[in-house]
């Protein structure tokens, strides 16, 4: 059974990357009060399980790149299964794939298998919804990072999805409604 599920002509996938703090998942929560299909970020969940179990520091754990991948990659298949017009992905694998390298961990065979199969079925739009940082980042129990920090990992992201080919179309630091607008605007402009 293939676990590959291409983007119908119809269906628009859509991610939405930035750096740590900056608005993403808030964007997300109120476009999805508005209607839109949202998918959930990966990394955020499988820390959190982590710590449940009681492992205060996940991302040192080996497998830790590799479980985000996985979790990602079924979001994103069972995403595909319902079929909405428009998709709205909190990150991606190649945010993954930024967050290996900032952790200078290597590439493994599971997260360049996936951003194969993502880049060769062309499963995401080529536009990507780069959301511009506030100012600030405020630490929660997944994201324990400096301001000053999370700005080298938000140019690691930046230099990422543009390696792939991607336009980063920058979101600045609006309100949350303008922010939403903008973004809507844009996922119905081809």
């Amino acid at each position: 059974m293939s676990t590959t599920i291409s983007a119908s002509p119809e269906m628009k996938r859509y991610v939405l990357t930035g750096a740590p703090g900056c608005g993403k998942t808030t964007i997300l929560a109120a476009m999805a009060a508005r209607g839109w299909a949202i998918v959930a970020e990966a990394a955020t969940d499988v820390i959190a399980v982590a710590q449940a179990a009681g492992n205060a520091h996940p991302e040192r754990a080996a497998r830790f790149i590799d479980d985000i991948v996985g979790l990602q990659k079924r979001r994103q298949i069972e995403g595909a299964r319902r079929r909405e017009e428009v998709q709205l992905f909190d990150r991606s694998p190649m945010c993954t794939w930024a967050l290996a390298l900032y952790l200078g961990y290597p590439i493994s065979e599971a997260l360049r298998a996936e951003v194969d199969r993502l880049e060769k079925d062309r499963i995401y739009e080529r536009r990507v919804f780069f959301i511009d940082n506030l100012g600030f980042c405020e630490p929660t129990a997944a994201r324990r990072i400096s301001f000053e920090d999370s700005l080298v990992f938000e140019a690691l992201h930046e230099e990422v999805y543009g390696s792939f080919g991607y336009e980063c179309v920058k979101i600045p630091p609006l309100t949350l409604e303008e922010r939403v607008a903008l973004i809507e605007r844009l996922v119905q402009t081809p």
